[in-house]
């Protein structure tokens, strides 16, 4: 079916030629002679594609423009205007037009930017279904734990997921830092916008900054046609940027001066463009060392770090494991159609004790293939990859007992590190010294422990 243009233009010959230029071209092209026309048509029919004049009588192309912010969303609007008033083009891409046109226009540079617009136009349709689609799973409930550590930044990723400021995730692979990166963006201002995801360190190098500005036909071997890249994709939403710490330094410049002006240049064009973006950037390194060591530009670390999420690994909110791990039993039971009612408790213990490498993508990965290999009601001890190396001589302690033997070894881990001062164990517990003592007294940890552990030592 051929893609529906709603051309608004008061001139007449400029109207009539670009109607049969864009018919010539393939495209069921609706004239209008201006702004009110324009809207009556779009109030009674859909289009794929609007192109409109800035100035024209009875509603210009701004209002019609804010009428179709209103009616149709989704649909791009591409704005023609005089070479004397580029500001005008520059208001209407931040009131939501998809591009611009300079006149007199150019008509190859019409149909360049028509199919541009319409490209665009399927990437914000399919990620609208995407985002409805992920909003259902990306809520802050499903990001699991209950931690001290891990209950704060999710107070803090529900304060950024109000505000369009820029987000710096630090934490090692497998904590998670897509998914809270997702769930700022879809329970906050920007839900019904795009939410672009890109592995920095995934791009060939010669590749990256066509991948991220776009590129205009012909700017290297290979660019056949115009593409937008991924910062025009993510217009009005978030950009995410993982491995960011891979960005070679001639790009991470590039990188800066959007970040600093808000305008693109596509590779092999000079006009910019306006961006309006929210920057969400992640990484598994320290940026503030390898800013030390030459590798990363310190005035880039300040622009993405306006706030900073801290994730801590597995190993470090332990007692999450017990509520993911069930998490993930119930997904992929429910996936793979299997009635698994549970996990045993020497399997939990085990999960307990496990190191962990691989944080919570890699309990997601054992838990799913203990799924696969179960044979009984629940996951026991023997389903788990690294049962070899677990002793099952525990099977008769019940969960609870399992979960309080690992809290008990914490608190006294804990003690330990800070030489037996209660406050600063509560602290770094982020508890009070009360609840403190209390949890030291149901899990029959002597409050002068010191002297208790030092008699002993002496005893022995």
């Amino acid at each position: 079916m051929a893609k529906s243009i709603l051309l608004a233009e008061d001139e007449k010959v400029l109207r009539e030629s670009l109607t049969q230029l864009l018919a010539e071209e393939g495209y069921e092209v609706v004239p209008a002679a201006d702004g009110q026309e324009a809207r009556d048509l779009a109030l009674s029919r859909a289009f794929d594609l609007v192109l409109t004049d800035i100035r024209m009588p009875r509603m210009d192309g701004m209002a019609l423009l804010q009428h179709l912010q209103r009616l149709a969303p989704q649909t791009p609007v591409v704005v023609i205007t005089a070479f004397g008033t580029v500001d005008s083009a520059v208001g209407a891409m931040r009131a939501g037009a998809a591009d611009y046109l300079l006149k007199p226009v150019q008509f190859e540079d019409v149909l360049l930017r028509v199919r541009r617009a319409l490209e665009f136009g399927e990437i914000r349709r399919d990620r609208r279904i995407l985002s409805e689609q992920l909003a259902a799973s990306s809520t802050f409930h499903n990001l699991i734990g209950e931690s001290p550590a891990i209950a704060k930044i999710f107070d803090l990723a529900r304060k950024l997921s109000g505000v369009r400021s820029s987000v710096l995730i630090i934490g090692e692979s497998g904590t998670g830092k897509e998914l809270f990166a997702r769930a700022i963006h879809y329970n906050g201002i920007t839900r019904d916008k795009p939410f672009v995801a890109v592995n920095c360190g995934a791009i060939p190098e010669s590749l990256i900054e066509s991948e991220l500005f776009g590129h205009r036909k012909g700017a290297f071997t290979g660019a056949v046609r115009d593409r937008i890249g991924y910062f025009e994709a993510a217009s009005g939403g978030t950009l995410f940027l993982d491995e960011i710490s891979t960005l070679p330094l001639g790009v991470q410049s590039s990188l800066l001066r959007v970040l600093e002006e808000r305008v693109v240049v596509p590779v092999g064009d000079t006009r910019p463009r306006p961006v309006d973006v929210r920057i969400i950037a992640a990484s598994n390194q320290d940026l503030a060392t390898l800013c030390k060591e030459g590798k990363f530009r310190e005035d880039l670390l300040y622009r993405l770090d306006v706030v900073r999420l801290q994730l801590p690994p597995l190993r470090q909110r332990r007692q999450d494991i017990p509520l993911l791990a069930h998490h993930f039993l119930e997904k992929y039971s429910r996936e793979m159609s299997k009635k698994l009612l549970g996990i045993t408790n020497s399997a939990m213990r085990a999960l307990l004790n496990h190191e962990w490498r691989g944080n919570v993508r890699e309990l997601e990965n054992v838990i799913e293939r203990a799924v696969i290999f179960a044979e009984g009601r629940e996951i026991d001890i023997q389903d788990l990859p690294f049962a070899a190396s677990v002793s099952a001589d525990d099977s008769g302690e019940d969960l609870k007992e399992a979960l309080a033997q690992f809290e008990r070894q914490h608190i006294i881990y804990c003690l330990r590190r800070h030489r037996y001062d209660k406050s600063e164990t509560a602290r770094h517990l982020g508890i009070g010294v009360s609840s403190l003592y209390r949890k030291m007294d149901e899990l029959h940890i002597p409050k002068d422990f010191e002297d208790h552990e030092n008699g002993h030592s002496n005893a022995s």
